[in-house]
């Protein structure tokens, strides 16, 4: 995706990325990691501000440093590479609460058509998985990279 982002760092494992978000509340550093789940090949996909006493996530804090599509960018940017590195993983993800949630299906939405060259979207409605489709509120996003 040609969109604008942040410059990553990058664990070599690329399971953990770092960036700073810039705008009107500051320099604030952000985490993206992805974290193995007790299914084979199946991460959870996590994101926040960086606790700078912990040095974890923290996904419950709202920033309001209005760069959400440069921040939701870059995140997708970590997607691609961490489905370069691992191409058999599925990505799971979904927000901290309805409204993040509701940020990134709008996020997917305006980039389904680039998304879907590369990856097939799952929406999670109720128990049921099902193919990602606009207009449709879902709780959790699956992602996996197709086949070259």
């Amino acid at each position: 995706m040609k969109l604008d982002r942040y410059q990553l760092k990058a664990e070599s494992t690329l399971m953990v990325f770092e960036f700073v978000s810039e705008g009107p509340q500051g320099q604030i550093k952000k985490l993206i990691q992805y974290s193995e789940t007790n299914l084979k090949d199946f991460y959870n996909l996590g994101f926040g501000d960086k606790d700078e006493r912990t040095g974890e996530i923290d996904d419950t804090i709202i920033t309001n440093n209005g760069d959400s599509q440069k921040a939701l960018a870059t995140v997708a940017a970590t997607v691609y590479a961490f489905t370069e590195k691992y191409p058999d993983s599925w990505i799971y993800a979904t927000g901290s609460n309805i409204i993040r949630t509701r940020l990134y299906r709008m996020g997917i939405t305006n980039n389904l058509i680039e998304i879907q060259k590369d990856f097939v979207v799952y929406g999670l409605k109720g128990n049921q998985w099902e193919v990602f489709e606009k207009e449709i509120t879902y709780d959790a996003f699956l992602v996996k990279r197709k086949k070259k």
